[in-house]
């Protein structure tokens, strides 16, 4: 099997709720929205972000019950700087988020970041890793 996804898809109890803070307040543009089903952002090349309904998305498993949000992962979003972390913190702790760790210099890895909440429960880490970049062939090179 090739070391790739394609396709990280998230249960979400509220669809309407992505989608403001998605598109309409975070400003991303949807590849696809399916209203009351699926909302698809691409977010790298290749690679689909996909809120799935999470009544449908526990019928698409084939089980009957609604599935929980994600627990012990964050989606993490590298910026340039320590202030564009408190920039993009507060503009998702407006557009409904919550802020879970205000931004702060990190324990682990020498960076400046914080974690905010999505309103469907997704954490979100926002940093600035002066370690990290992504090269020509689009490669990520850490350390």
């Amino acid at each position: 099997m090739d070391q790739r996804v394609h396709f990280l898809t998230l249960s979400t109890a509220d669809l309407d709720a992505a989608r403001a803070f998605y598109a309409d307040a975070l400003g991303w543009t949807p590849a696809l929205d399916v209203p009351g089903e699926i909302l698809f952002f691409q977010v790298a090349p290749g690679l689909m972000l996909g809120l799935f309904d999470a009544v449908k998305f526990a019928e698409d498993l084939g089980g009957g019950g609604e599935v929980g949000p994600p627990a012990g992962v964050t989606l993490s979003h590298n910026v340039e700087s320590p202030a564009a972390v408190a920039t993009l913190v507060t503009k998702m702790a407006d557009a409904g988020g919550t802020v879970l760790k205000a931004p702060q210099e990190g324990k682990f890895g020498g960076i400046f970041h914080a974690h905010v909440r999505d309103p469907n429960g997704v954490v979100w880490e926002i940093a600035h890793n002066p370690h990290w970049r992504v090269d020509a062939d689009g490669r990520v090179i850490l350390g």
